[in-house]
């Protein structure tokens, strides 16, 4: 274990920045009253009142609205190479060239449907080219029959045709959420916001929404994955080894190269800031101004949503399926695929069951379902095969906290394949996490020779997304093929308590908690998180047969609390460690790691109770 005594760290006290740490903080205080409460409960009693909910399905009218009544046509595909994740690619189908567009008769259907007090619309089997969103109204179920395929357009100007604000040359534009801060963009290809009773559901997994995002964009060799910018395999980092290709972009066309439409100053867009304001937003260099690091930059320096605008000429990609603020939601029985960003990312949800979907898409940042602040969740029966998480619980980011915590989740009865992590906490929980309740879950792996699960139960944050963790359970997760058995690590700041690349969070953990989250990718760090109350029982990682031995893992458990010198915020910040962890009656197999196979810092009070690791149990409270 390794063992430091935190120094507090500083950056001045202008009044500013203490309004930032404060707004920042609020989210992440936990009455104590609260946290006896959440102890003193049955947790599996709580989380089956949570299943109960869910007993009694949501209603439609019981018509159905056939798309084809509304002029859709199918389309004949043609055979395309195309990417299938960042390294590998293969023969896809796409539409032809000149196929009919059905996003008019779906919008009719669904308008038709609404309109006549709620009902089912319906996409029959066959190939559907969709060249804008699908955008879901109260009382409506978009379903999908079994062998009913749907390939949203590549074409990015697509998404910028139909949303409810003209923005001018950026087009017109939905109210979304990108990485848990709120903007202007491009619409997600399947969309609702402040619908109620809404429904997309499918037969089976033949019922397929695809949304292209490796073919090719017409007349240009990219696609939307390029816009990602990633440069070429890390083979040490997080990126499975493939054939030594990759997902190409132009340079300047990404989220990650300065965007030339992007102010040289963020005074330019908030002029209610100081200079020195300003530049504490910005950083030390141009970085602020690409476009994924601008939209932090709106948000840290609260600039309104109406004037956060990208689209057209900005290099944000859309998610598969964003609901926004929408009550009485079912997702069932229907499988994505090849999806631009996120493949599920409800928003400030609340009464939302998920059941047997399969999340399946290899890209960046495929993300598997994303439920951002919503509350009373049910996601069982699923399976994921996902670029990036498979499941990770959010919170909004900076100071986007407005609709509260994610809480009152349960997942259960789930199976994940490759993914940076199975079952994910953050990193975007600037409002706070509680009350998570997971069990018979199997992280299968089977991709683990070519792709493997970098970490199993994973949280994530740093001392700018912040917010807390409490009250998370978790119980009967099956391993059978081990997790990633080499490390993956994050660069630390100058000067930081942590030496750089030395600690395995970004892989080959088991069980990882990670409060220094990536931290050189944030500037304003003023939000020291908490992490405390998590019951995790009855884990079983298997060994698999590697060039190198029989292993299950490079550590067992990695805790790296919060990381007091990450901190820049005024005055010296109340930096709590990880505590009130509990790990019980569980076999971790055997870490490569075996002088090391634990590694915990600025952590208070973790109990391990009859945990097997490398076939010897261990009973036995640590700090460190």
């Amino acid at each position: 274990m390794h063992t430091v005594e935190q120094k507090g760290g500083g950056f001045g006290r202008r009044r500013f920045l203490q309004a930032l740490s404060a707004a920042g903080v609020a989210g992440a205080t936990v009455p104590a009253a609260l946290a006896a409460n959440a102890k003193a409960a049955d947790p599996w009693k709580e989380a089956q009142a949570i299943i109960d909910r869910f007993k009694k399905p949501l209603k439609f009218r019981d018509q159905d609205f056939v798309v084809t009544a509304f002029g859709a046509a199918t389309c004949e595909v043609k055979p395309v190479t195309a990417w299938t994740s960042f390294t590998e690619s293969d023969t896809l189908q796409t539409p032809v060239a000149g196929s009919h567009d059905c996003y008019p008769a779906i919008a009719a259907a669904i308008a038709a449907c609404h309109k006549a007090g709620g009902g089912r619309v319906v996409i029959p089997a066959g190939n559907w080219l969709c060249a804008g969103p699908i955008v879901l109204l109260s009382n409506v179920n978009v379903h999908l029959k079994a062998g009913a395929h749907v390939y949203f357009s590549n074409n990015p100007a697509d998404y910028a045709k139909y949303g409810a604000y003209d923005c001018g040359k950026n087009g017109k534009l939905s109210i979304t959420r990108w990485e848990g801060n709120d903007l202007l963009n491009y619409s997600s290809m399947v969309y609702a916001h402040g619908q109620d009773n809404i429904a997309l559901t499918g037969e089976d997994w033949t019922s397929i929404l695809d949304g292209q995002a490796g073919v090719a964009f017409d007349g240009d060799p990219d696609c939307w994955w390029s816009w990602k910018g990633r440069e070429k395999p890390n083979w040490a980092g997080d990126i499975a080894a493939g054939a030594g290709n990759y997902v190409k972009h132009t340079k300047g066309k990404t989220e990650v190269h300065v965007n030339p439409v992007n102010p040289t100053s963020l005074r330019e867009i908030a002029p209610h800031l100081s200079e020195a304001e300003a530049l504490f937003i910005q950083g030390p260099n141009d970085k602020w101004r690409t476009d994924s690091y601008f939209l932090r930059s709106l948000a840290e320096a609260r600039v309104p949503v109406e004037k956060r605008i990208f689209g057209v000429g900005h290099y944000l990609r859309p998610h598969m399926v964003q609901f926004i603020s929408c009550t009485n939601v079912l997702f069932e029985g229907y499988q994505t695929t090849n999806t631009p960003f996120w493949q599920h990312n409800p928003v400030n949800c609340h009464n939302m069951h998920v059941k047997r979907i399969y999340a399946n898409s290899m890209g960046p940042n495929s993300d598997g379902f994303d439920p951002e602040s919503c509350t009373n969740v049910l996601i069982e029966d699923c399976h994921f095969n996902t670029g990036d998480d498979c499941i990770a619980i959010d919170s909004g980011k900076g100071p986007d906290i407005q609709f509260g915590p994610a809480k009152n989740i349960v997942i259960q009865n789930c199976k994940m394949q490759s993914g940076h992590g199975a079952l994910t906490l953050g990193s975007i929980m600037s409002g706070g996490i509680e009350n998570i309740y997971a069990q018979n879950l199997v992280f299968e792996n089977s991709y683990w020779k070519t792709d493997p699960l970098n970490i199993a139960i994973r949280l994530k944050t740093n001392m700018s997304r912040g917010g807390y963790l409490r009250n998370m359970h978790v119980r009967n997760v099956h391993i059978p093929n081990g997790i990633r058995t080499t490390p993956a690590f994050y660069s630390t700041l100058p000067g930081s308590l942590i030496p750089t690349k030395s600690v395995a969070t970004s892989a080959g953990g088991i069980i990882t908690i990670d409060c220094g989250y990536d931290p050189i990718n944030d500037n304003v760090r003023i939000r020291p998180p908490s992490v405390s109350h998590v019951r995790i029982s009855n884990v079983t990682c298997a060994n698999v047969e590697t060039k190198a031995g029989s292993y299950s893992c490079y550590q067992a458990i990695v805790i790296l609390g919060p990381v007091a010198s990450d901190y820049n915020g005024p005055g010296k910040p109340v930096v709590l460690p990880v505590s009130d962890i509990e790990v019980s009656d569980c076999d971790l197999g055997t870490p490569v790691n075996a002088d090391k196979p634990l590694y915990l810092y600025n952590v208070k009070g973790l109990k391990l109770k009859n945990v097997k690791i490398a076939g010897k149990a261990v009973t036995q409270s640590f700090s460190a």
